[in-house]
């Protein structure tokens, strides 16, 4: 059993749990997922994994109730415990390969949106660590949605705060942020950008314009994890690629975003019924 021992709640809809979990906290890297079930009968749901520590052999996740499965996440509380916690998985970001010489001369630019922001923690910590400098816009709707920013700061050079709505911050989405900072002559190596999907693909045809290298993750096609049920395949340079195990992270400008925003929403009439069971105390998943 894996217990949480930790829980909080960032915001409306959002909790934050650190689990004990030695084995995967000892080989986790920044970029990979956890595949969780609360018990024996529920469903299997990729987590990236926003943060880890090998000491005390725990790893954080951050979940978003949104539907039957988060639900039932979102309901475990301190000293509970998950049945399954498995990983890491995935392919880790590509930068863990690189020498810490070869970081300290390089800056990086994040930008995360929404829920996002929580697997972008672990590779700006991760970063900033070995002497890379590292920006992180971090977008949201409202104030209330902006999460992670306290512990951003402490891990970044500079985070760039954007409300939908202006309640806080830079009044925008991220893309104005973005385009903002490079007209006035900001200068990356590398951009990552993870967040809803429509906002990846904005977010590539905005860095386009300025050359920018870009890297995203697809994280939120991801159902089984394994890649044996095929939901998170997507074309990548032309060819077919899955973002479970061969991902999660691609060059945003091989991604045919359009395609991949298609088959995320191919489940959604099951997730809306499974929801509904769920909230009538009829479902398992």
């Amino acid at each position: 059993m894996y217990t949480i021992f930790k829980k909080s709640i960032l915001a409306p809809e959002i909790c934050l749990m650190e689990v004990s979990a030695p084995r995967v906290a000892s080989g986790a890297q920044p970029g990979q997922f956890v595949i969780v079930r609360v018990n024996n009968h529920g469903e299997r749901v990729p987590l990236t994994i926003c943060d880890f520590d090998r000491v005390a052999g725990s790893v954080t996740i951050v979940t978003q109730r949104v539907g039957a499965s988060s639900r039932k996440i979102f309901a475990l509380e301190e000293g509970e415990a998950f049945a399954d916690f498995a990983g890491p998985l995935g392919m880790p970001s590509e930068f863990i390969h690189d020498s810490d010489e070869v970081l300290r001369g390089k800056k990086y630019l994040f930008i995360a949106g929404g829920l996002g922001t929580a697997p972008v923690y672990p590779q700006v910590k991760y970063l900033h660590a070995k002497g890379a400098h590292v920006e992180v816009i971090i977008g949201a709707k409202t104030r209330d949605l902006v999460i992670m920013e306290e512990e951003m700061k402490q891990v970044a050079d500079q985070v760039y705060v954007c409300t939908d709505d202006g309640s806080y911050g830079f009044k925008g989405l991220v893309t104005a942020k973005l385009k903002e900072l490079m007209d006035s002559g900001n200068k990356y190596d590398q951009a990552v950008a993870i967040g809803p999907m429509i906002m990846m693909k904005f977010v590539t045809l905005t860095a386009r314009d300025y050359d920018l290298p870009l890297i995203v993750s697809l994280n939120t096609l991801m159902v089984d994890g394994t890649g044996m049920c095929g939901a998170c395949r997507v074309t990548v340079g032309g060819k077919t690629r899955f973002a479970c195990v061969e991902g999660p992270e691609f060059d945003a400008y091989q991604v045919d975003f359009d395609e991949a925003m298609r088959r995320q929403s191919m489940y959604r009439t099951q997730e809306t019924e499974a929801d509904h069971k769920c909230k009538i105390g009829l479902g398992n998943g």
